[in-house]
């Protein structure tokens, strides 16, 4: 009688043990197989609200996950990580912004991959989707291109950008009034879009890609966004002109037929 009770107490330790154990991992350590957590980035003179009314929309309107994290880099380049610490539905959102948001795309790739090495460091995430506006989604293919150490940074799934001019701003009237570093960059046939096309065969063949642009958007003009034809391989390559006249280049992210080509590019073959 008297082993038997041993036999029970010292049962119910391993089980208390066992219980506790799996309630403490760490659930970016458990999770992490489970979440393909999408970024968000603004473009050229972007704030908070390029993706917040869009994020917004997914969360509340949609239901199709959470804005887990915001990261705000410093003109000076310092991250700042806010952890909002909702519920664990999936999959998760996180938005970059940067606070120079008139900053160049050399600077601005190199701080984009700061916030992903931090993430993979801290928050351990091993596998994203990017999603960007307009140079947004230039510097998100320009990461893409230059920052391919898995060991370091995360891996990227898929990448959607919107309104991206990769040929250049064809408006010449728009670099009379914006004369900074980004604007420069953003000029056809710039040193900075030239050096973009040169890496063409520099992109991983695991990536797929979806443009999204609109006969509406007097930015980023239907011909200049699809010049990533010239850097994406077809077969990677998914591209979807939106022809609406009212549709331009800020209300790309405000749109509810754009949330829905996301949404199905994103997760739909996932979900189903």
């Amino acid at each position: 009688m008297k082993r038997k009770h041993i036999i029970s107490v010292a049962s119910f330790f391993i089980f208390l043990i066992g219980l506790i154990v799996v309630i403490y991992i760490p659930k970016s350590a458990s999770s992490d197989h489970l979440i393909q957590p999408t970024i968000f980035l603004h473009g050229y003179k972007g704030t908070e609200n390029s993706f917040g009314h869009m994020l917004q929309r997914f969360e509340k309107n949609y239901k199709w996950g959470n804005k887990a994290l915001i990261y705000r880099v410093s003109p000076q380049g310092k991250i700042h990580a806010y952890d909002l610490n909702k519920s664990q539905r999936e999959p998760v959102f996180i938005q970059v912004i940067f606070e120079n948001n008139r900053a160049g795309l050399e600077t601005n790739t190199r701080w984009l991959a700061n916030v992903l090495e931090h993430m993979k460091g801290i928050y351990h995430i091993n596998s994203i989707n990017l999603v960007g506006h307009s140079m947004g989604g230039i510097v998100s293919l320009k990461y893409i291109q230059e920052y391919q150490d898995s060991s370091v940074y995360p891996t990227v799934g898929k990448l959607i950008t919107l309104g991206s001019p990769f040929d250049g701003i064809y408006n010449e009237n728009y670099f009379q009034i914006n004369h900074d570093e980004a604007a420069t960059d953003l000029k056809p046939n710039s040193t900075a879009l030239k050096q973009l096309r040169k890496k063409q065969g520099n992109f991983p063949r695991n990536i797929s890609v979806l443009s999204i642009s609109s006969t509406g958007d007097m930015v980023a003009t239907p011909e200049s966004v699809s010049s990533i034809q010239d850097i994406i391989p077809a077969d990677q390559l998914e591209e979807i002109l939106i022809e609406r006249e009212g549709l331009g280049h800020s209300a790309l992210h405000e749109d509810g037929e754009v949330d829905q080509y996301i949404h199905s590019f994103l997760w739909k073959n996932n979900m189903e």
